[in-house]
């Protein structure tokens, strides 16, 4: 009798999980349906109220949980060494955060899971018909922005965290049709921006606000590709590499040269990273090739690198690839990096057909 309500709502927490993950899944009819009649209005919800605040109710939140966790861990270490006398007490606790987390998890989903299971965004844009990955096609998309960017570093300047925020929200506005623009789309700088350099992280998205946070002890240089990233989550863009692309889309499709030239530096870290693997020499020829001003930048990326470079960020990368095939992307980790073949099958269909609005599903 003394399990009974806990055990009942748990094993309704467990049937409603289940359902969820064999479900959604399977059925376009049922995402679609989540797309339009759930996340939109929770995020117009979401986007409206916690946009008004200037700082990040989402880090602050986080940072309970985080506190919330030890306190629980420490509880069940002293029930544990006292179980005799407490374990209904531990049995309980036990029952109750099990619980809690899968309540947490159908918020997570209601709120922003949904959004994995969309087709992606080269599928959407019809970029993958008929399309084969070539090394020669790497290459060309490397010498391409390699161009882009010896033409665009000397008229480069960097622009602050305010005013970035502000064109991104207004290029959103400008070239997309996406349904979220009009609802105050907000990058915000996180509270746990120095921590965020050990574990390299440029910026997320959190599921339970809504909210959009960056890292804002990065370069200026980095900044308006990785809002524009960060805004695409805020949009319903859930896969990673469909993120990249859209803020690639977006920010070269804009006629502000500070974000051209942030999404073509960008998204040649990825091509020439490519490269490298394929062939480094080549590689290294194209990067000595760079401008100089580029190369000072990348001189300033690695230098953080190195000098944030830690077991955590290590770890942290490889709990957030468990994450990200969890949520239906194969490639884990790895599908920042596919927006180095699927930008550049739009860039060649953007060359021929120039659309004035960049459609998002």
């Amino acid at each position: 009798m003394r399990y009974r309500n806990k055990l009942l709502f748990l094993l309704l927490v467990l049937l409603l999980l289940v359902i969820i993950q064999y479900s959604v899944p399977n059925h376009p009819e049922i995402v679609s349906w989540y797309s339009d009649f759930i996340f939109l209005p929770f995020q117009t919800f979401r986007n409206t109220i916690f946009g008004i605040i200037p700082f990040s109710i989402g880090d602050i939140l986080y940072s309970i949980a985080a506190v919330g966790v030890i306190v629980i861990i420490v509880r069940w270490l002293y029930l544990i060494i006292r179980v005799k006398t407490h374990v209904h007490t531990l049995n309980f606790s036990l029952i109750r955060t099990v619980s809690t987390i899968g309540v947490l998890y159908i918020i997570f989903f209601a709120g922003w899971g949904g959004n994995y299971y969309k087709p992606t965004l080269s599928k959407y844009w019809k970029l993958d018909k008929g399309v084969v990955d070539k090394d020669s096609d790497l290459i060309q998309f490397d010498m391409y922005l390699l161009n882009k960017l010896n033409d665009f570093a000397p008229h480069y300047h960097a622009l602050s965290f305010k005013e970035i925020n502000s064109r991104a929200q207004m290029y959103y506005h400008q070239y997309t049709d996406s349904k979220t623009r009009l609802h105050v789309l907000k990058v915000k700088p996180s509270v746990f921006g120095f921590f965020m350099q050990y574990i390299g992280i440029q910026g997320y998205y959190n599921p339970f606000t809504g909210e959009a946070q960056l890292n804002r002890y990065q370069p200026a240089f980095m900044l308006p590709f990785v809002i524009c990233h960060e805004m695409a989550h805020q949009a319903g863009i859930a896969a990673e590499g469909d993120a990249n692309l859209m803020a690639y889309a977006l920010g070269t499709t804009s006629k502000d040269t500070s974000f051209n030239y942030s999404c073509y530096l960008n998204l040649w870290l990825y091509t020439n990273s490519r490269l490298r693997l394929i062939d480094s020499n080549m590689a290294n020829n194209f990067r000595n090739n760079l401008n100089a001003i580029s190369r000072k930048q990348l001189d300033t990326l690695r230098n953080i690198r190195y000098r944030y470079q830690s077991e955590v960020g290590y770890y942290s990368t490889q709990l957030y690839d468990s994450y990200l095939r969890w949520h239906h992307q194969k490639e884990g980790i790895e599908s920042y990096s596919k927006v180095a073949s699927t930008a550049w099958r739009w860039e060649q269909r953007h060359m021929l057909q120039k659309d004035s609005i960049i459609r998002m599903p």
